[in-house]
């Protein structure tokens, strides 16, 4: 109960601090989002390129665990995925109050969640990652990410939408551990504490999701009672 009420907190804090106490929207916000979006990135800080496609990189990245999670929930996890590619934690957070204790995975993974159990998902984003980054860090013009970053609503939520991202993190990594069979608290710190490259190693290296053949044991001992009645 600690824990659901430490996201709530957490959301309607979040919430509050972006409409009320950031800074104000700027003039051209909508021109600079529109123009992130469609790849007309001339004149733009390379920076914010990277974090704007970073933060479509972060809701893969959760989704990764969340669909997965989501088989053992009361509510379904797809639209709070689907909702993160737009507002990332504020749409995460809710999931994680409302969500319980998951360590078991039972059924099959249909394609999809065999999609996104899949190592070479988790490397082709580690890839993707590492362009960005570079790309960020190697254009990077820091004054100008500082001062959008004390003026622009928009860059000023963002930037700290990606840190909550990396924070929040951990909250579903133990339980995807346990379902894995992964006792390791090391491993487990290694991954919360490096921000991105942690949990994006950690897609690539976890072994695959064990499925449950309850299911399929089952029918077929129904003939077997049936004829026994």
């Amino acid at each position: 109960m600690i824990r659901k009420i430490g996201f709530w907190l957490l959301w309607v804090g979040l919430v509050s601090y972006a409409f009320l106490l950031a800074p104000p929207n700027q003039p051209d916000t909508f021109e600079l989002i529109k123009n992130l979006s469609t790849g007309q990135w001339t004149g733009i800080n390379p920076l914010i390129i990277a974090l704007f496609n970073i933060m479509g990189v972060w809701p893969l990245i959760y989704g990764c665990l969340l669909f997965i999670d989501g088989r053992g929930q009361k509510i379904p996890a797809w639209p709070f995925a689907t909702f993160s590619f737009g507002v990332g934690a504020f749409a995460l957070l809710p999931y994680l109050a409302l969500r319980e204790p998951n360590t078991q995975f039972s059924g099959q993974k249909n394609l999809f969640l065999k999609i996104l159990d899949s190592r070479w998902l988790g490397l082709i984003l580690t890839i993707g990652s590492v362009i960005l980054v570079s790309y960020g860090l190697l254009g990077a013009d820091w004054a100008d990410y500082v001062q959008q970053f004390q003026t622009s609503r928009f860059i000023h939520v963002m930037s700290l939408d990606f840190c909550l991202l990396c924070l929040i993190f951990p909250a579903l990594l133990g339980d995807d551990m346990a379902r894995r069979g992964i006792n390791n608290p090391a491993l487990f710190w290694t991954v919360a504490l490096i921000p991105l490259f942690g949990p994006l190693a950690y897609l690539c290296l976890r072994p695959p999701l064990p499925e449950s053949t309850t299911e399929v044991v089952s029918k077929q001992q129904q003939p077997v009672s049936n004829v026994s009645r």
